[in-house]
């Protein structure tokens, strides 16, 4: 018999059944952006030398998902500005250098970032350590608390990686001491802790180390951790290189002792790089390169200690990354710019209890805008500009899943927007910065195609499978012209897609 009692039970248990269920949590999400980071430096990756520990950064690999290849920018400022629009840097409008190096600037409202955006919908905003996107480091507008080493804004200051730096805390600037490093996390401890939050909101935190940049200074516990760790030279790090472009003879960074001893030539580095004043060998710059990472590792201890000390490990999004890799010694170099993994490739972990698997590894490469479109799906949060990137969380999910979607990464100097395709198309032969030409370069099935913007270079392509030093260039390789034509194809679509408009 149908009463009013039972009728009443009836609506209790809609109300607290699927009708008018909660909406799901929204997850806070943590950035940790080192720099300059090659994923050799890693020691959760293959590649790494056998003597690197980064006990904390395994860590959390083994909790979720360590991606194999990530393409996030060819340099510090591109890659920062796709980080923070969700675009290519052809397609960030109104980005620029200018004045004295490093200072940039941009429009806000021409180049406006998604922080503002997370902002608006709910979400607290921080941003911690080095800022090098334009003298406008976007407190108050993009940021709810920022404290932010301003490259762009202290040129004379620009080189503090590790050492006094001028800070603005929430738009105040002041000096500080102490090793920048261990400072950030400290800050970004707190932050987690909610000392400088909001309470009641979930939360972004960008935290941007500046190790292991130029000039590479270890925190005084870690010098000398490595001193007699072996260092095996790259196939490669003196010509002749057979297929490959010319230009890598002027990006040349290594040259030999009387004894034939790899020692650093001129310096790849425009700025803050002393190691080629001292002829520094190659094997104690790989070293010292892999001693500014510790630091970092027992930052990303805390952070997570932090997380679970506080109840939000299950609902935080972590994501471990750098800004771009590095050459060691590969191919000659001694810096970043170049189109190889070793030069453009970063390591890249994603952890969440709940959303990612434990310990499994993707091979599908990833670029910058694919890490954005991911926050903002995750977030719920609609970006109201097209942005370029794909939504990872299926390979999130499950890291084998198929993926049909090319990779595409470029390098394009300093120029941004539609500077890029109208100097591609009235002045091609300009298309170059720091002896590098500028490229588009596609990644899919194992194959990466390289094509420069710079006509007479000559393109590149690599069976990443079974060649991943990219030691020999396939391109005119008859049994790979099929191949060649379908990632022509891919990167062409990609292109169009993005409105390169090159």
């Amino acid at each position: 018999m149908f009463t009013p009692r039972l009728l009443l039970f009836c609506l209790a248990a809609l109300v607290c059944g699927h009708v008018f269920a909660a909406p799901a949590k929204r997850p806070n999400i943590l950035l940790i952006y080192a720099d300059d980071q090659s994923y050799k430096t890693v020691g959760c990756y293959p590649e790494s030398w056998p003597w690197v520990k980064t006990p904390n950064i395994d860590r959390l690999a083994a909790s979720g998902v360590r991606f194999h290849a990530a393409y996030l920018g060819a340099w510090c400022m591109p890659s920062r500005a796709a980080m923070l629009t969700g675009r290519h840097p052809h397609g960030v409008e109104s980005m620029r250098m200018e004045g004295k190096y490093p200072a940039s600037a941009y429009d806000p409202k021409q180049c406006p970032f998604w922080p503002a955006v997370f902002r608006q919908s709910g979400y607290h905003t921080a941003q911690i350590g080095k800022w090098h996107t334009g003298v406008d480091a976007g407190w108050g507008r993009d940021w709810d608390h920022q404290i932010v080493w301003n490259r762009p804004l202290h040129p004379e200051n620009a080189g503090a990686y590790y050492e006094r730096q001028i800070l603005a805390i929430n738009g105040k600037e002041e000096w500080v001491d102490g090793y920048p490093a261990d400072n950030y996390t400290r800050w970004s401890e707190d932050y987690i802790r909610g000392k400088t939050r909001a309470a009641d909101k979930p939360w972004f935190l960008w935290l941007c180390y500046g190790s292991i940049h130029g000039p590479s200074k270890p925190a005084a516990r870690h010098k000398g951790l490595y001193a007699n760790a072996e260092v095996p030279v790259p196939k490669d790090i003196f010509p002749p290189r057979s297929g490959k472009p010319a230009y890598l003879n002027d990006t040349q960074a290594w040259a030999k002792d009387a004894n034939g001893t790899p020692i650093a030539g001129k310096s790849g580095e425009t700025f803050g790089d002393t190691s080629g004043k001292q002829r520094q060998t190659f094997a104690d710059f790989v070293r010292q390169m892999n001693e500014c990472v510790p630091a970092i590792d027992e930052g990303v201890g805390k952070l997570l200690a932090a997380l679970k000390e506080t109840g939000q490990l299950e609902n935080t999004l972590v994501i471990y990354t750098a800004d771009q890799g590095f050459g060691m010694g590969e191919h000659g170099f001694r810096t970043k710019l170049g189109p190889y993994d070793a030069t453009y490739r970063s390591p890249l972990i994603i952890a969440q209890p709940g959303l990612t698997p434990a310990g499994k590894v993707c091979n599908t490469p990833v670029n910058a805008p694919d890490l954005v479109a991911t926050f903002a799906a995750q977030a719920g949060v609609k970006i109201p500009w097209t942005t370029h990137g794909r939504d990872l969380t299926p390979l999130l999910k499950n890291p084998a899943a198929a993926w049909p979607h090319p990779c595409l990464y470029e390098f394009t100097g300093h120029d941004y927007g539609s500077s890029v395709a109208k100097l591609v198309k009235a002045e091609p032969d300009k298309a170059i910065y720091n002896n590098v030409p500028w490229y588009a370069a596609v990644v899919q099935d194992g194959w990466k195609l390289i094509h420069y913007l710079k006509p007479g270079t000559g393109d590149e392509l690599y069976d990443l499978k079974t060649d991943p030093d990219e030691l020999t260039n396939r391109i005119a390789a008859p049994e790979a012209k099929e191949r060649l034509a379908k990632l022509r194809v891919a990167l062409m679509a990609e292109l169009e897609r993005t409105q390169a408009g090159f």
